[in-house]
This record gives C-alpha cells, sequence and structure tokens, in this order.
C-alpha cells in the first residue's frame, strides 16, 4: 500500500510535482502498443500512462477514466504471451484481466455495507460472535467490531507482528498442517495470540481484518464469498468479467495479463519447497480473496466506483455515508482517514476518495475525484529495488487531469458492458 501520508498531501492539491517526477518520454522509446479508445481531449491521461511505463518497464498496463456516471476513456497497453501448449502473444485490450490487489477492499466492505442495509447484520456486532472465535488468548479481541476491521482499527498491526496472509510457512509450521494453508488456519493461528493494540485506539493497516470480513459475509449469506459478491454487487452494475484470481499461471483465463517480478519465493502451495516466481506461488490468490483476491480490467473498476455515487443501484445513502466515514481515531495529521475499503478526504464540499493494490508482479490506483470524476490504472509489475519510484503515478495522473480543458462527452460504457 502506498504511504497514506504521501498520498494524502497529493490528494490535497498539493503543488504540482516536479518534471522529474512527472518525467519525459525518453526520445529513444518506442510507443508502447495500444488499444482502445482515446478522446483528444483526454490525451494527458493517455501520454502520462505511457511515459510512466516507459521509464519502469512496464509490460501491461490498462487506464480508464469516467466523469459523471459515463466512461470517457479505456486502454490498454502492452502486450503479453504465455505458453498453454504453445506460445502466444496478445495485446493487452481495455477488457484484458489484472489483478487488482488491494483494490479488492472497497469490495468487501460495500458487501458487509449492504448485508447491514438490508438488515441481516450490524456493524457494531463483534467478529468474535460473527465467527465463534474464543477471546481466551486476548479478551480484546470481543471489542473488535465490523467497523473497525474496516477502518483497519482492529488491533493487529503487520509493523509488530508480521503479516499473517503474507506469512504461510510460518502458519503452516506452527500449527503443523502443511501447506497449502487455509482462511482457517490462519484464523486459528490469529486467534490463538494476543492483539498488538487496543481496538479502536489506532489505525494500522490490517489484511488480516478484510480476511475475516470474507468470512463473515460467507457465514451470514451462506453464500460463498464471490458467489455474494458478483450476484448482489457487481451483476447490479452490468460487471461480469470481474472474478476471483488464481494463483498458477496455467489456471488462469487467457484474458489475464502474465506478471512480472525479479523476485522468487519458495511455493506456499505445497511442501516441496520448490523456488517458483514471487506472483506465481510465492503467496496464494485463495487466501487473498477478501483482502486483494479480484482480477478486474480497469472499466470494470471506474464502473464498481459507481456503485459509491448517488446513482448507485447496489448502496443507498446511508451505506454511501458509512463507507467514507470518520474511524473513531478521527482525522490523521495530514486530513485524511480510512474509510471503509477507501482512503478520504475532503475536498471543497465533496471528498476525495481513493485506495491503491500493491502484490509482486501487481500495481493499481483507483481514484474518485470530487468533481466527479473517477480514473483507474493497473499495471502487471509493481516496485522493485532498482527501479523507479512507482508511487509518482498518483501525481503524475493529478496532474493529466489538471491539463485537461475541456471533456468528451460520448459515453464508452455500452462499448465495454
Amino acid at each position: 500500500m502506498i504511504n497514506v501520508s504521501r498520498r494524502s498531501l497529493l490528494m490535497a492539491g498539493a503543488a504540482a510535482v516536479p518534471a522529474v517526477a512527472l518525467g519525459a518520454r525518453p526520445a529513444t522509446a518506442a510507443a508502447l502498443p495500444a488499444t482502445g479508445t482515446l478522446p483528444s481531449q483526454l490525451a494527458p491521461f493517455d501520454q502520462a500512462v505511457q511515459n510512466y511505463m516507459s521509464e519502469r518497464a512496464i509490460s501491461c498496463g490498462q487506464l480508464a477514466v469516467a466523469k459523471n456516471g459515463k466512461l470517457l476513456l479505456a486502454r490498454g497497453y502492452g502486450m503479453y504471451s504465455f505458453t498453454r501448449p504453445y506460445r502466444w502473444y496478445a495485446r493487452v485490450q481495455p477488457t484484458s484481466l489484472f489483478r487488482v490487489a488491494s483494490l479488492s477492499k472497497s469490495i468487501t466492505a460495500a458487501a458487509i455495507l449492504r448485508l447491514a442495509q438490508d438488515g441481516k447484520l450490524s456493524l457494531t456486532a463483534p467478529v468474535t460472535t460473527l465467527l465463534g472465535l474464543s477471546s481466551a488468548a486476548d479478551p480484546r479481541l470481543e471489542k473488535v467490531t465490523l467497523w473497525r476491521l474496516m477502518q483497519h482499527t482492529g488491533g493487529w498491526d503487520r509493523t509488530v507482528t508480521r503479516d499473517p496472509v503474507w506469512n504461510d510457512h510460518t502458519v503452516a509450521a506452527s500449527l503443523g498442517t502443511g501447506l497449502p494453508v487455509s482462511h482457517a488456519d490462519i484464523i486459528k493461528y490469529v486467534t490463538a495470540r494476543p492483539l498488538d493494540f487496543d481496538p479502536g485506539t489506532k489505525v494500522a493497516y490490517a489484511n488480516y481484518g478484510y480476511l475475516l470480513l470474507g468470512r463473515i459475509i460467507e457465514k451470514v449469506t451462506g453464500q460463498s464469498y464471490e458467489s455474494y459478491v458478483r450476484s448482489t454487487l457487481l451483476e447490479p452494475l452490468g460487471i461480469t468479467r470481474m472474478r476471483l484470481g488464481a494463483t498458477l499461471r496455467e489456471e488462469m483465463p487467457r484474458t489475464e495479463v502474465v506478471y512480472k517480478s525479479a523476485l522468487t519465493a519458495k511455493t506456499v502451495l505445497n511442501g516441496s519447497g520448490a523456488t517458483v516466481p514471487y506472483p506465481h506461488g510465492g503467496f496464494n490468490m485463495a487466501n487473498h480473496d477478501a483482502n486483494g483476491g479480484w482480477i478486474a480490467s480497469a472499466v470494470d473498476m471506474v464502473r464498481w466506483a459507481s456503485a459509491f455515487d448517488s446513482t448507485s443501484p447496489v448502496l443507498n445513502a446511508t451505506s454511501r455515508t458509512r463507507a467514507f466515514a470518520k474511524p473513531e481515531t478521527g482525522v490523521n495529521s495530514y486530513g485524511s482517514w480510512f474509510g471503509c475499503g477507501w482512503s478520504v478526504r475532503p475536498a471543497g464540499t465533496g471528498l476525495n476518495t481513493w485506495h491503491d493494490g500493491s502484490m509482486p508482479g501487481t500495481f493499481t490506483l483507483l481514484v474518485r475525484q470530487s468533481a466527479g470524476v473517477t480514473w483507474c490504472v493497473l499495471f502487471n509489475r509493481r516496485e522493485e529495488e532498482g527501479s523507479p519510484d512507482f508511487d509518482v503515478i498518483d501525481p503524475v495522473l493529478w496532474e493529466a487531469y489538471r491539463k485537461v480543458t475541456s471533456w468528451p462527452t460520448k459515453d464508452l460504457y455500452p462499448t465495454y458492458f
């Protein structure tokens, strides 16, 4: 996840970033293969993303921009290839699928808000009651509510205790269960240990809290997490491509890009100890479902963001207000806060809301701007040692937004949905 303080400052409309951050397209760089629709008025967005990808040797990317309920730009960049059972190549399309990582959190939080909207649960209910968890290891667990899970105030701090969702080998060794570990294994491992802080006293980003939210959704609905989200939240918006992602390349659809990383890891899918590419076996996508497991296109994600607009067919006004509510810890020193699956900052009479996502082989950003403009970028690579700063995509796109002097009017949603 991108540093909150940096993002908070940028979203406040801080001074334009230096030219070195924006970068000029290298004179020798070849233009990336591009697909989709680019209205001339939105060329600053397109050029910014192409520059950014070229400077970082990103092979696959997507960009989508919407305004006031209309999709105005939809682009795919680059090419990907894989062998199954023969090698083939494809251009990235506006509808190609990418892992969206922690952009998934707004989906999971919305599912919880919808269940509350429908009277199926209370947001003040404790996780111990909802999932039947013992508080023997730490009585404070009884104070962990749905609100606190969604707003990252539940009591787990990955800077103190390693993130259990990314710690499969330790979980397996501790429980003696072998690999792969399951959601139930991770929950058993964490529940047997004390919290890192009193629930509700501070904000600490916690993937584990969203893992628990996914299990609560399943317990309350009697459906799988994916089934409930697709039928109740996505299909009413006309979104049918989105699904939970797979770990291994051979299990992925051909419309999903290949993920790039220089890093390797010991597989978490079995006990062989084999060294694998980090994006394909160094972590288990199945365990990341509710905190980071969705695959989607950028056009899907800007469509998803409309679920939080006043015209939403899936969330009522109360649920939308709850999504962006301040946690009990209040506003941070930069004037922003974690809502339910979103970072939030006041902007004029409205709110800027955003979230990023990061996994080995994945980097993403979704922004809802207070004037009604939404953009999303998805990439098949994230920052690793020796690569340029990836976080600058946020100011890069804000700078592109400021360069737009007029907006197209043609709605592209019917082209892609």
